[in-house]
């Protein structure tokens, strides 16, 4: 199924989004907010326009497969399902029950429409993917495979060993965007180790690479022509900010734990009017 192209109504999507994850971080007390809101634009993209997965297929072995890898943004993704209509309002109200399975990470498949990876561990939901694709490979499955990763996440050596086995066996059904926000749990990324020279990295490892703004649907538009056409795993290295959105929550890592407060809420919705 060939998704038509709709910038307006991406924007349109994605400002919804980041308004049910500020609202529901506040409401049920759910941290990494900054977080979720750099990855709102990729997720949206991605179930929006570059993959085939929609509210009629999402359980079809044959399916495209969406896992976001860095998991502590699962609320991003359980509201863009929701907008898909792949989770219905009344289930996603299930957030602040007992025993709900609604977490601050995905939970194991099966529970939540949708969810394709339990990804808790950063780096496993990444190797999962390149498990997926290539099993798809061997059972000549025309899907493809979407990972989301993230900066702390780039630091685990299940990364990196994921990367040398998709070039190895030529996983051109993989693309992966990097969430490149610049920032960890507790300090800049490139004071934790060092992650520079991204792109020149994935390079180095067999990957097709290309640098877009992350919050741009043209530019990530591009990145997905070139997986397309590419012959490689393909990875889009993805500069975007935390707290996306919001000018009071954009760059600063105090929002990978905090929670809203109720006026902060309001402040962030009037500045979020579609």
């Amino acid at each position: 199924m060939i998704k038509k192209f709709d910038k307006k109504k991406l924007i349109h999507r994605s400002i919804n989004i980041r308004k049910r994850v500020i609202s529901n971080s506040c409401q049920n007390k759910i941290p990494h907010l900054g977080s979720c809101l750099s990855v709102v634009d990729i997720l949206t993209f991605i179930y929006f326009y570059a993959s085939s997965i929609d509210k009629s297929n999402f359980n079809k072995a044959t399916r495209d497969r969406i896992v976001l890898s860095k998991g502590h943004a699962a609320p991003a993704l359980y509201f863009v399902l929701e907008e898909a209509g792949i989770l219905n309002e009344d289930v996603i109200k299930k957030y602040s029950e007992k025993k709900s399975y609604f977490g601050e990470h995905p939970p194991t498949p099966g529970f939540i429409n949708g969810i394709e990876a339990a990804t808790a561990s950063l780096g496993h939901g990444f190797s999962m993917s390149l498990g997926f694709a290539y099993a798809a490979k061997l059972k000549k499955y025309s899907s493809n495979f979407y990972s989301i990763i993230g900066d702390g996440e780039s630091n685990e050596g299940s990364i990196w060993e994921g990367a040398m086995f998709a070039s190895a066996n030529k996983l051109d059904n993989v693309f992966v965007f990097l969430d490149f926000n610049k920032w960890q749990a507790t300090d800049r990324s490139l004071n934790v180790l060092n992650l520079d020279m991204m792109e020149e990295k994935w390079k180095s490892f067999g990957w097709n690479v290309l640098t877009v703004d992350g919050h741009n649907y043209d530019q990530l538009r591009l990145a997905n022509n070139q997986f397309i056409k590419s012959s490689k795993p393909f990875i889009a290295i993805c500069n975007t900010i935390k707290g996306k959105g919001v000018s009071f929550m954009e760059d600063d890592n105090n929002w990978h734990y905090r929670i809203p407060t109720l006026d902060e809420v309001n402040l962030a919705f009037k500045e979020l009017q579609n």
